[in-house]
């Protein structure tokens, strides 16, 4: 015990010592405008013509593959520029075609920024330093950690600051299209895990939204709390040897990869996609919804500009429907009576959320299973999605066992308006990470994810109801037969005990 507790001393002494210099140096830069040269440009050029100058083009990419096939092909296709901004990305299958795929667009002479949260980072800062020792490549950590080795203890002593996570997603290419939505870069994302798959959906977007995305990316580029790699990592001797370490590393890797079943469905949805038609673009007036990077920061984060006014703003217009996917969904106390409101001022409310079984956040669940008794009460309706739901895009690699994950981050309003993007209906989105979406103003996107949950629903996933005596029932397809039960489905009596004590804690706020 004695032994321990000098260890834990040392550990806090050492990450006592460790800072971040938030004021050491970085290269100025922004978005390229002058890429009107390029393939990107030529091939979407004249797209909008036909529409005012405040519409958009949008795709929805809901299929994993799909999704991971247009990023590599988009990275392809780059000339100028690739921004790239996410919350997550590892060292799995499609994490090293990820970086491969911008490693090659940088030595083709396209410049590359890439501006990582700092929470999934750990034991990357040799490769980071590599990657941004490429003449090419740049980049930059939002709100790191100040030590490196002893990241609990950092969490600890400087929560207020560590707590609060940069979790948009985006990656621009030429500053001609863009790509947004929910997914982060891992394998779960695309289809390519065992043991796991995660329901999710990006949009694709072209015309003035993507200046509108390459301004929120070099805001957030530019904050304060954006660092450079030398201002908080312990640097290699010689960043340009770890660059080749991970170059030959990850071409090994793909070498091996490409031999496999999804490698070729992703080399075909590739090719299709490349051969994509202007056509398949719905153009409509948009908004894009966007924190501040200011929200990082605890003494600024009540004045800076929020999501959530926005995203308030189209729900609470709603005339008959809205429709609300969320993974982790905990509206807490004025979420409930929100949406009980407007339940009954004659709006039907539908909530499609994970189930326990289904989730990968217990803690989360517990933070949300309060809510279920109340809003079910007023009438709005309320579906689980099944552990076993099928994912589009996971039939390639994922085993018949694989748990499934929805992680899909939208609503429809009235079938007219929809909002696709990463934030969450729970505090920590609304309240401490920052976040982006697009709320898109087209009748045919908000009725594709209505008609979405419709199809899905019945076999996907359990509705939540009340029974007689006011008990919690679930109802869905036990092989193709109607069934009724009355614990959470497909759950175990561990997740069952884990879920009821993160009930009991006083959490919510953090969830």
């Amino acid at each position: 015990m004695l032994k321990l507790i000098q260890i834990l001393a040392l550990a806090a002494l050492a990450a006592g010592c460790s800072t971040v210099d938030f004021d050491y140096p970085k290269p100025e830069s922004s978005a390229l405008s002058e890429t009107q040269d390029t393939y990107l440009a030529k091939h979407f050029r004249g797209a909008g013509d036909s529409y005012p100058e405040d519409y958009a083009g949008f795709q929805t990419l809901s299929d994993g593959i799909e999704a991971l096939s247009v990023r590599l092909a988009l990275a392809d296709l780059a000339e100028k520029s690739i921004d790239a901004q996410y919350y997550l990305l590892k060292k799995d299958v499609t994490g090293k075609a990820f970086v491969l795929s911008l490693l090659r667009a940088a030595d083709r002479g396209v410049r590359v920024r890439l501006l990582l949260d700092d929470m999934f980072t750990g034991g990357y800062d040799a490769g980071l330093a590599g990657l941004d020792s490429h003449p090419n490549i740049e980049i930059r950590i939002f709100n790191p950690f100040a030590s490196r080795s002893a990241r609990f203890w950092d969490g600890i002593t400087g929560f207020s600051r560590i707590n609060r996570r940069m979790h948009n997603k985006s990656f621009t290419i030429d500053n001609q299209v863009t790509l947004i939505g929910g997914r982060n870069i891992a394998d779960e994302y695309f289809g390519a895990r065992k043991d796991a798959k995660f329901g999710d959906l990006d949009v694709l977007g072209i015309g003035p939204v993507v200046q509108d995305v390459s301004s929120m990316f070099d805001t957030y580029w530019k904050h304060e709390r954006s660092a450079a790699i030398n201002a908080f990592a312990k640097m290699p001797e010689d960043p340009a040897i770890e660059l080749e370490r991970l170059r030959k590393a990850f071409t090994q890797a793909e070498k091996e990869i490409m031999t496999t079943r999804y490698a070729a469905a992703v080399t075909e949805s590739i090719i299709t996609s490349a051969q994509g038609e202007l056509g398949m673009f719905t153009w409509a007036p948009y908004q894009l919804a966007v924190d501040s990077p200011d929200k990082s920061i605890s003494s600024k984060s009540a004045t800076a500009a929020s999501i959530t006014t926005p995203l308030l703003e189209s729900i609470l217009a709603a005339k008959k429907e809205v429709l609300i996917i969320s993974p982790y969904f905990v509206p807490g106390k004025s979420g409930v009576e929100a949406l009980v409101k407007l339940q009954e001022s004659g709006i039907a409310v539908t909530i499609i959320t994970n189930s326990l079984a289904a989730n990968n956040q217990i803690m989360v669940h517990g933070g949300y299973a309060p809510s279920r008794k109340p809003l079910l009460q007023a009438g709005i309706k309320i579906y689980e999605v099944r552990a076993d739901a099928t994912i589009a895009g996971s039939e390639i690699v994922a085993a018949d066992d694989a748990k499934t994950t929805l992680h899909t981050k939208a609503f429809a309003v009235d079938r007219k308006e929809a909002f696709i993007g990463s934030f969450n209906f729970d505090p920590r989105s609304a309240n401490i990470n920052t976040e982006l979406g697009v709320i898109i103003r087209s009748e045919k996107i908000a009725t594709e994810i209505a008609v979405l949950i419709e199809e899905k629903a019945p076999a996907g996933a359990f509705e939540v109801f009340l029974n007689d005596d006011n008990k919690l029932r679930w109802r869905g397809l036990d092989n193709g037969v109607d069934v009724v039960l009355d614990k959470e489905p497909q759950s175990t009596q561990w997740q069952r005990f884990q879920a009821g004590f993160y009930r009991i804690l006083p959490i919510d706020s953090q969830l």
